[in-house]
């Protein structure tokens, strides 16, 4: 082993160190996508202690059709992706470097095979984990069920807006989109009953 290291060239044995460095955080990645490590969210629902003391409703002009959630899961699905996705380049890049230099081919070339390897490994990663989050997020919330359940305000219901609650939906305590049935403002915490399932995103809902 000590024979088949020294007669390693300068190049390779950097590409070896690469390529050791980077396949701990791949592994890394990996296990902790399998133990629950890699996809959580944090979950802010609280006070805030401090100095700053905010108490009020911001009205933000936006499409009807926009989803802030969608935007939020979206968003950090890249983040993650992308580091797993760079991760992954890395150690095939790495590895592929060194393998094909220590069997005398020319760094160049060895750079720009093991690129190839590189993105093909990022592309079928960011597939796999793309895959997976939508498998995970498929049957997770029936909305259409929660007619007639009672829930709690989450985010204030203005008068014609929207807000949010928190309901319990297939055993779960799940955030919707929810607007008054009687144009009245919902505040925080208010007891209300779903009366009409607008979409899988959205509830209309009547003070218990």
């Amino acid at each position: 082993m000590q024979e088949w290291w020294t007669v390693l060239s300068g190049v390779t044995k950097f590409f070896y160190g690469m390529a050791v460095f980077f396949s701990v955080f791949f592994l890394w990645q990996i296990l902790a996508v399998f133990m629950g490590l890699g996809g959580e969210e944090a979950d802010f629902d609280g006070d805030v202690d401090g100095d700053i003391d905010f108490d009020g409703d911001v009205d933000v002009d936006a499409p009807d059709d926009f989803d802030m959630d969608d935007m939020v899961d979206s968003s950090q699905a890249f983040r993650m992706l992308s580091l797993r996705s760079i991760i992954t380049f890395f150690t095939l890049f790495s590895w592929g470097s060194a393998l094909y230099t220590s069997r005398g081919m020319t760094v160049i070339m060895a750079m720009g095979i093991s690129c190839v390897w590189g993105l093909v490994g990022m592309v079928l990663i960011a597939l796999i984990f793309y895959g997976m989050a939508k498998l995970a997020e498929t049957g997770t919330k029936d909305v259409m069920s929660c007619k007639g359940k009672v829930g709690t305000v989450y985010l204030n219901i203005p008068v014609g807006g929207v807000g949010e609650i928190k309901i319990m939906i297939n055993h779960a305590s799940e955030h919707v989109k929810a607007q008054s049935v009687d144009d009245e403002k919902l505040l925080v915490g208010t007891q209300v009953r779903v009366v009409q399932v607008v979409s899988q995103t959205l509830v209309r809902v009547k003070k218990v």
